[in-house]
């Protein structure tokens, strides 16, 4: 299949307008640090293959100021010498709940991303990962076109093409 096969489905913002404006108004009710908040959305979107959230996070980030370098980094963060603690924590976190397995949550993990952040930043942050991959099932299933709400976003400003 190429990329010109791959035609958008729905729009489900258009077709049940009052449950996204509720899901919208979840995920961005968060006071999680920004920049923090948007690696948690790029990587997600990266593990998730959601091609949507992943370019438009990426364009919300440079605009935030985040070095381009640091976002190629996200996908091999383990290995980077670019991220803090927290952010690596952030990451790991993201990762347990993107990918959760069997296992679920071990108390290792647990222990590690508590570690980090206060238990308000924990539930956020959990939320956070909840909200992302929601929209990124979303973006997936009805294939929502990368960059195709740049300009209504103000994404446009990211000078990415």
């Amino acid at each position: 299949m190429t990329s010109t096969d791959l035609q958008p489905r729905l729009d489900p913002g258009a077709i049940a307008p009052a449950l996204f404006k509720k899901y919208l108004d979840f995920a961005t009710t968060f006071t999680l640090n920004e920049g923090l908040a948007l690696l948690v959305d790029i990587r997600a979107s990266q593990l998730n293959g959601c091609a949507f959230c992943l370019d438009m996070h990426v364009k919300q980030a440079r605009i935030a100021g985040e070095r381009e370098l640091r976002l190629h980094h996200v996908a091999i963060w383990r290995e980077s010498p670019l991220f803090s603690p927290k952010e690596r924590a952030a990451l790991a976190w993201a990762e347990v709940l993107t990918r959760l397995g069997v296992e679920g949550v071990t108390d290792a993990d647990y222990r590690q991303v508590c570690e980090c952040f206060s238990e308000l930043e924990l539930v956020e942050l959990t939320f956070r990962v909840m909200a992302i991959n929601g929209w990124n099932r979303l973006n997936i299933a009805f294939r929502r076109t990368p960059g195709s709400l740049d300009r209504p976003y103000g994404l446009d400003k990211a000078g990415l093409k």
